[in-house]
């Protein structure tokens, strides 16, 4: 009798020891309550010194993670085994979480700060009202290029990518809506176009691309531009801020036929467990002194009005980075084409990369 009390006394003790750790676990995978906050954001996209900041201000311990798609990110939360208080999607990502169910709405009145973004990234089509998204940073798809190894070669068009005198110097990001959607801009027609003789004419187009194409890779993009390894990249504007930074050999354009505006935007997943913690880093995060902080840290283009007066000239008034009205009136945001036509455009990537080969 003894032995059986003593069997279930371990038994016990496992157990308990065991809740305990699963119970560590998910706090470290980012269940979260009252006295925590779960981020969940893209890599190296926020200036560590504000999550500290908002940590010392609000009193929550931060709990951070990061994703490498908006696929990736939509997967995880869709799939509810870990609770995000925040994630900060893409625009066609917010408008096919919407469609799932995935977002809370958010409480206008709980952000005051609110009133300190410019009335341009506001209302859109793909959260109209913004009643589930609040924007964070916005940028471009376009040319960055070292004039210096091209004997002065400058670039207007994506119709320049194909010049002969580039082979094997061009580094592409590995996106299949950047770049199908630059092969569809390169003929002038949409870069959300589903007509399928239109994709083929631009999937015939990128295959004359390969001689000129050295790889098509992902963040070392950066590195591999900034240490003159290639002479061009197609790359994000915030991608191309950080480059130049390291090479002020480099230059950036948006091309003249148009290109892809992205918007980045913090949004509230339908499982948080800490929603007054959520709208409190909202707010956090739209104070100008902050937002123009994570703005110069990060090296995108920040949707607040108020930010942007803080900003050092030669960043607030660089058109490459924040284009006139005139410009961005030809840029495109990335529609959410649907899951069979989205499929589509990863299988045309994917036979553009095996003709490289």
């Amino acid at each position: 009798m003894k032995q059986l009390v003593r069997l279930f006394i371990a038994v016990f003790i496992v157990a308990g020891g065991l809740m305990y750790f699963t119970s560590y676990l998910n706090s470290s995978e980012g269940y979260s309550g009252s006295n925590t906050l779960t981020i969940y954001n893209w890599g190296d996209y926020v200036d560590p010194e504000l999550i500290a900041e908002f940590e010392k201000e609000s009193g929550l311990k931060v709990i951070y993670q990061t994703f490498d798609s908006n696929e990736a990110m939509m997967t995880k939360i869709s799939q509810g085994g870990t609770t995000f208080d925040i994630s900060i999607p893409s625009e066609y990502a917010i408008e096919k979480m919407k469609e799932d169910n995935l977002l809370l709405p958010i409480d206008h009145s709980k952000i005051p700060n609110l009133a300190n973004i410019d009335s341009r990234f506001l209302d859109l089509s793909f959260d109209p009202d913004n009643e589930y998204s609040i924007p964070y940073f916005w940028g471009t798809v376009g040319i960055i290029y070292n004039s210096d190894l091209l004997g002065g070669k400058t670039f207007k068009s994506w119709n320049d990518l194909w010049s002969p005198d580039l082979r094997n110097q061009i580094l592409l990001v590995d996106g299949a809506r950047e770049v199908i959607g630059f092969g569809l801009n390169s003929l002038h027609y949409s870069l959300n176009d589903t007509n399928e003789d239109h994709l083929q004419e631009a999937k015939r187009k990128l295959g004359t691309l390969t001689p000129n194409v050295k790889a098509i890779v992902g963040d070392e993009i950066k590195m591999l531009l900034a240490q003159e390894e290639a002479a061009v990249g197609v790359v994000w504007s915030g991608d191309a801020a950080e480059i130049m930074g390291e090479n002020d050999k480099l230059d950036y354009v948006i091309p003249e036929e148009g290109s892809n505006v992205w918007f980045d935007n913090m949004v509230i997943p339908k499982t948080a467990r800490n929603i007054e913690g959520a709208h409190k880093f909202i707010n956090f995060m739209l104070d100008p002194e902050h937002a123009a902080q994570n703005a110069e840290y990060v090296g995108y283009a920040t949707p607040n009005a108020k930010a942007r007066e803080l900003l050092p000239e030669e960043i607030s008034q660089d058109e490459r980075f924040y284009p006139k009205e005139e410009l961005t009136n030809k840029l495109e945001v990335y529609e959410n084409l649907g899951k069979k036509m989205l499929s589509h455009y990863n299988e045309l990537f994917l036979e553009f990369k095996m003709h490289r080969k």
